[in-house]
């Protein structure tokens, strides 16, 4: 398959791109500068770009099966997450191009049964929560795009690190996964595996899911 990836020199992003090599998809990824180190595989194509800016979403995503971004504004800046949601929405648009977005956690329903969620949750970091709220508001977009957008959001779990590809673990829709001492957490390795099995064997159509250990 073709598989473009906004933010693809990011944590998520790069191992996404690594994941789809290695299954034998060709990738491109998009970046601002190209002539700055990017550490991608040789055979990654690159294309400038930007996600805000929806004639260059439908430019690079013409003739591509799957775009994918994962890409996260700096400490800051929360606010371009929805900037750069709504250029992919508008690019993509009518197109027939499949997005599949790498949200966050804090928009899921805590395990329990009362609605709420994550961020709303007694505890959560306050140096996270404009991120968390960005996923959130993020999210509204994807689900309030029309009917010409073929999209799926992946929140991962609560704790999202690199470590280890194992190809095991979970998936859920909208409530956060935690096991059995409570703990809610994924690789960023094994979160790509996911991605990439959705991409492959679609599960999740105009939907959110989750996965965790």
């Amino acid at each position: 398959m073709r598989i473009t990836v906004f933010g693809a020199t990011g944590n998520v992003g790069s191992r996404v791109v690594a994941e789809a090599v290695a299954r034998g998809h060709q990738v491109t990824a998009v970046v601002r500068d190209p002539a700055k180190p990017h550490g991608l595989p040789a055979t990654v194509a690159l294309v400038v770009g930007d996600a805000r800016d929806p004639e260059d979403v439908a430019r690079i995503a013409a003739g591509q099966d799957v775009v994918v971004t994962a890409t996260r504004p700096v400490p800051g800046s929360e606010h371009e997450l929805a900037v750069a949601t709504k250029g992919l929405l508008a690019g993509i648009a009518g197109t027939g191009v499949r997005l599949l977005a790498v949200g966050g956690a804090g928009s899921l329903l805590v395990p329990g049964g009362d609605g709420t969620v994550l961020v709303d949750s007694p505890g959560f970091p306050d140096a996270i929560r404009p991120i968390a709220l960005a996923c959130g508001e993020q999210l509204d977009h994807y689900r309030a795009a029309g009917p010409d957008v073929d999209w799926t959001y992946l929140s991962p779990a609560a704790l999202l690190e690199p470590g280890v590809r194992t190809g095991r673990f979970r998936t859920g829709r909208d409530e956060l996964l935690v096991d059995a001492e409570g703990n809610s957490a994924i690789s960023m390795e094994d979160l790509a595996v996911a991605l990439l099995d959705e991409i492959e064997e679609p599960a999740h159509p105009r939907a959110r899911f989750t996965v965790g250990y």
